[in-house]
């Protein structure tokens, strides 16, 4: 081989083995691109109150094709702040990292302290791999007077109106505006006697407490029943969710309208009685407010057989409170004529917004009085009968 052969060789050589000295850098350069670490959570950035606790949930990308033990630790945070990391068995320190994106998750709690000013803090978490990975986290905390992480319990329409009978439904939502996901325990404290129930919106099945996910709101159908016989008026029902980290108060009002009824009977029940023509006999009367409204001037009227007459020793009363009963007096005569048998007088006790009626079966009997009578003239009778014939009997 010539000089010049041996020169064109060696340059065609070097050439090859610089192009597969670069494609191996670069794979090598590529594999070492593609080997990582990464700490992240969703909201960096929160707005806090002096006094607050907050949590951070961390998400952890292994991008290296190996699993490795991950140290956690505070690089850097405001002076009097206490911060931990937590597992779902408790406090830690190290966290387990399988290749993958969002292949494991902790959470970093930090306590804000009373005394805290307004203003923006900076906090800084470190992870470092038992390989020698190291990623860097930087979260900022706005300590403000208001917060925005507060919760929302809302109702859309407040007050309701209706019957006593009826039953009210609220449409309510409970927001978590926090950056965790919170379970809120429900309750209500309504008057004595009535019935609250919080079921989730498009559910059948009643709940004493529910789970909300960070940033994200929950619709509630709150049923609200009354007593029976409640009285008309306005009626206030405090609402709670509770949480481990907030209490959220919201009010509910029933407006319920007033209904009048009433019943007229007598106190035993009974709507018969016996009679004597042309004497005056007496009867007691029931009226009792089964409305949920007072009833006002209750006039007492009657429907009598011809040449009958009733009297209400108080024809007119004046008031009468709901669920009371009152008690009347009446006399009933009558006719001169009337005879032996069964008679119906209608006795009526109406306001101006409602009315009853009891149907009353009397029957008539015949007087002791005339019985004597009747005896007595027999008597005479008979005695004028046995003169006439002692008197005229011989002759």
């Amino acid at each position: 081989m010539s000089m010049q052969q041996k020169h064109s060789f060696r340059r065609r050589a070097f050439a090859v083995l610089t192009a597969l000295l670069l494609i191996c850098g670069i794979g090598s350069l590529s594999v070492f691109a593609d080997g990582g670490l990464d700490m992240y959570t969703d909201y960096p950035g929160v707005i806090v109150r002096a006094g607050d606790s907050v949590s951070f949930p961390l998400s952890f990308d292994n991008t290296s094709g190996s699993s490795f033990n991950v140290s956690l630790g505070i690089n850097s945070i405001p002076d009097g702040w206490d911060g931990y990391f937590q597992g779902s068995s408790g406090t830690i320190s190290q966290v387990m990292v399988r290749p993958g994106t969002d292949s494991a998750s902790a959470k970093f709690s930090l306590d804000i302290p009373e005394d805290a000013a307004e203003g923006t803090y900076p906090v800084t978490l470190e992870a470092t791999s038992s390989t020698g990975l190291t990623d860097l986290l930087s979260l900022e905390l706005v300590v403000s007077a208001q917060g925005s992480g507060a919760g929302k319990f809302t109702v859309q329409y407040p007050e309701l109106q209706g019957s006593p009978d009826a039953s009210f439904n609220f449409s309510m939502t409970l927001a978590n505006n926090g950056i965790e996901e919170q379970s809120y325990s429900l309750s209500a404290q309504p008057p004595e006697g009535w019935q609250v129930v919080f079921r989730p919106s498009s559910a059948t099945s009643q709940v004493a407490s529910l789970s909300v996910e960070a940033g994200a709101s929950q619709g509630l159908s709150v049923t609200v029943t009354p007593p029976e016989n409640v009285a008309a008026g306005t009626y206030t029902i405090p609402c709670s969710a509770v949480s481990a980290k907030e209490s959220l108060t919201s009010e509910l009002t029933v407006i319920i309208t007033g209904s009048y009824e009433m019943t007229l009977s007598t106190p035993s029940g009974r709507l018969s009685l016996e009679a004597y023509a042309n004497k005056e006999t007496p009867l007691t009367l029931s009226i009792a407010n089964t409305g949920s409204s007072p009833l006002q001037n209750i006039n007492l009227t009657s429907s009598l057989p011809s040449g009958w007459n009733i009297r209400f020793e108080t024809p007119t009363i004046e008031t009468l409170d709901v669920g009371a009963t009152t008690e009347v007096a009446a006399y009933l005569t009558p006719s001169s004529d009337a005879l032996t048998g069964d008679y119906v007088t209608s006795i009526t006790a109406s306001t101006a917004e409602t009315s009853s009626t009891a149907d009353f079966r009397i029957a008539i009997k015949t007087s002791v009085v005339w019985g004597v009578v009747g005896v007595i003239l027999i008597v005479v009778l008979l005695g004028g009968v046995a003169y006439i014939f002692r008197k005229y009997g011989r002759r």
